[in-house]
């Protein structure tokens, strides 16, 4: 095994999956580009390449078994291991997400893919995290997923979302699970929320940039040993659950 460190990014052909991707191959390391669409991931791939990473395009559907497994077969024929994790691949799920009016196919479109997702994913590249030295897992999260913020008085968290936004409190639930399960070993895992980025998502109505969302995935990427885990981060810190 090489000494260079082997990070796989879902979802990262646009947005701030890419970015996250660029991120990280600036800093020496090497990058698996996860993503469904195959020209998008050989362009995001070429991209990279020309802009000096060291990038890898990786065929990946979070809600397929199947496409999971080839990709967890593909990391380990090509590095035998997997230093970081960052679950980025997301969905909305659709419109519109009242409570009252959901349909509840929109529910569980969005919780296929932003919380079971991230389990697959996760338990698939456990076994090649766990040869590294220094494991890092990210998911990526969001501040509407936190009920604290959701249930305080004039709390700005975005519209209200039966679909979307409970996905992401239940990622974070999940991401404590996770932590309390490996906390005796030495794989680091936590939420990040990128803050509201001008994505396809959204329609790119975000105020931040993809490249300013993927800042905090990045910093918890690339943890020291001593580093927290189990725990929701933004750029100012620790985010309420």
């Amino acid at each position: 095994m090489s000494g260079q460190t082997i990070a796989l990014v879902t979802g990262a052909n646009k947005g701030i999956g890419y970015e996250i991707a660029v991120g990280l191959g600036a800093l020496g390391w090497s990058v698996g580009v996860g993503a469904r669409d195959g020209a998008r991931r050989e362009a995001a791939v070429q991209k990279l390449r020309a802009g000096g990473a060291d990038a890898f395009g990786v065929p990946l559907d979070v809600t397929d078994d199947a496409s999971v497994a080839a990709a967890a077969r593909l990391v380990e024929e090509r590095a035998g291991r997997l230093d970081v994790l960052v679950n980025n691949a997301g969905v909305t799920g659709g419109m519109p997400q009242t409570p009252t009016t959901v349909d509840p196919s929109t529910v569980r479109t969005a919780v296929e893919t932003n919380v079971i997702g991230v389990i697959r994913v996760t338990n698939a590249l456990l076994p090649l995290l766990r040869r590294s030295a220094s494991p890092r897992i990210v998911n990526m999260s969001s501040s509407v997923g936190s009920l604290t913020k959701q249930s305080a008085s004039g709390e700005e968290t975005g519209p209200i979302s039966a679909a979307y936004a409970p996905s992401k409190t239940f990622l974070n639930a999940v991401t404590v699970q996770y932590a309390k399960e490996l906390r005796d070993t030495n794989i680091l895992i936590n939420a990040a929320c990128p803050g509201y980025c001008a994505t396809d998502l959204n329609g790119l109505r975000g105020v931040r940039t993809p490249e300013q969302g993927a800042a905090i995935a990045i910093r918890l990427a690339s943890l020291p040993d001593d580093g927290p885990t189990g725990a929701f981060f933004d750029d100012d810190g620790v985010v309420p659950w």
